[in-house]
């Protein structure tokens, strides 16, 4: 087969590959850029589809993102793709602060203050215990709250930012391609 893998990976190879790109994260962040860059929809859709992406990753709905991003980008006009590649907005480095910062921000918007009662030995055995009616009040419904005002910023800074990118990526590549042919056809009117 073309470009198959002379060594076959066994999970753990992958795993850690998922969690631990084997180049960089920098790189694995470009790819993804560059992918959302060369779709082949409007710059609104990917842009939309990105903020989609982006706003689905702050909420605690894991395992939800994906079908929660697509959702959200029908709604908005974006692109169902792009909405896949803007919930690399969480991933294992960045999930932690922004589950921390939902958390927080969730309390203080229900609470107007940060509630003491819940203690890490009770943050552990909630979870152990996966209690959801007790896991319910002291994390998950401030996390679903914090996430909105926070997921929205970042929807929308994320929006202006790739709508920016695609224009001038595209025009950028537009130069190029004409350039390109210019060079093409001078270089055919010396050869005749």
């Amino acid at each position: 087969m073309l470009f198959k893998r002379r060594k076959n990976t066994n999970f753990w190879e992958r795993l850690r590959t998922l969690v631990w790109p084997r180049r960089s994260f920098w790189r694995s962040a470009q790819y993804y850029a560059k992918r959302a860059l060369r779709l082949s929809a409007t710059p609104h859709a990917i842009a939309a589809g990105i903020a989609a992406g982006t706003f689905a990753s702050f909420t605690p709905l894991l395992g939800f993102h994906f079908l929660l991003a697509a959702a959200l980008a029908w709604i908005v006009g974006g692109n169902l793709i792009a909405s896949a590649i803007g919930t690399a907005v969480g991933n294992p480095l960045t999930v932690p602060f922004i589950w921390g910062a939902t958390l927080e921000t969730g309390k203080l918007i229900l609470y107007g203050r940060h509630p003491t009662t819940i203690g890490p030995r009770d943050i552990g055995h909630l979870l152990w215990e996966m209690e959801f009616s007790q896991l319910w009040e002291p994390f998950l419904k401030p996390m679903l709250v914090g996430s909105l005002p926070l997921g929205l910023t970042a929807a929308v800074i994320l929006y202006f930012v790739t709508r920016w990118g695609v224009l001038s990526f595209r025009e950028q590549r537009r130069r190029r391609l004409a350039e390109r042919a210019r060079r093409r056809a001078s270089a055919g009117a010396s050869a005749s």
